[in-house]
């Protein structure tokens, strides 16, 4: 059954390259990531109301669903997917790499956060991150990439586990603690037997991705962040 789903997703993919058309009728909440080079100076506007005239132009243009509502508990549709999601950092340089990520909303419904504390260790980050997918089962849609944050601060943690669904599907951590841990959390997500679409087999997930900063010595905070198999993200350098 799982190799069966698996023959579907991929035919699924190849028709939505071959029509130019959305591999999931979600498109999702537009993620944007913005680096900003130091020696960059941005003149002729706001960044942030040019960056969300594209989404609008994108979202309309491209016929895409709209997914967003402009007040969280009055649930009124923007009716353009605007705004994005935007996330500044400046680093070195003087180009701006921007990428952009439209998150599907089954997925990110399953992410979750905890404060471990530094006794739970390496073993309590584990445990966590295998059970919120297993928590998760069929909901966001698997095989999912599951994004994994460690340590900084609740807020920081919580985009290190976004940031972290924007890397190349499969790319390792380059600290090879954090790649042996990717590993190891890999295998054991593919051990829980949710697989393809939830109907069992061993592909339940494509990639475990983690990103980590230091933190508080009384602190340990884990966030994990999952993706569905319609891992979309698309980057352009200026």
């Amino acid at each position: 059954m799982g190799r069966e789903v698996l023959d579907q997703l991929v035919q699924n993919a190849e028709i939505a390259r071959r029509e130019r058309m959305p591999i999931c009728q979600d498109t999702g909440a537009t993620v944007v990531l913005v680096e900003i080079g130091q020696d960059v100076h941005i003149v002729g506007g706001d960044l942030t109301e040019a960056i969300n005239e594209g989404v609008r132009r994108g979202y309309e243009d491209g016929y895409l669903r709209k997914s967003i509502v402009a007040h969280p508990l009055e649930r009124k549709n923007t009716g353009d997917n605007t705004p994005a999601m935007i996330r500044y950092e400046i680093v070195p340089g003087e180009s701006v790499r921007i990428v952009v990520a439209p998150k599907g909303g089954g997925s990110e419904n399953m992410s979750a956060f905890k404060m471990l504390t530094p006794a739970e260790g390496e073993a309590g980050v584990k445990e966590f991150v295998v059970e919120t997918v297993r928590r998760a089962g069929p909901n966001p849609c698997p095989p999912v990439v599951v994004g994994v944050g460690v340590g900084g601060t609740f807020d920081v943690c919580c985009w290190l586990a976004k940031k972290a669904l924007l890397r190349p599907l499969g790319q390792p951590n380059a600290d090879p603690t954090f790649a042996r841990l990717e590993r190891e959390l890999l295998e054991q997500i593919n051990n829980l037997g949710i697989g393809p679409s939830g109907l069992g087999g061993r592909t339940t997930a494509l990639a475990v991705h983690i990103e980590w900063f230091p933190c508080h010595i009384t602190s340990l905070p884990v966030a994990v962040n999952l993706n569905c198999h319609a891992a979309r993200h698309k980057e352009v350098v200026l």
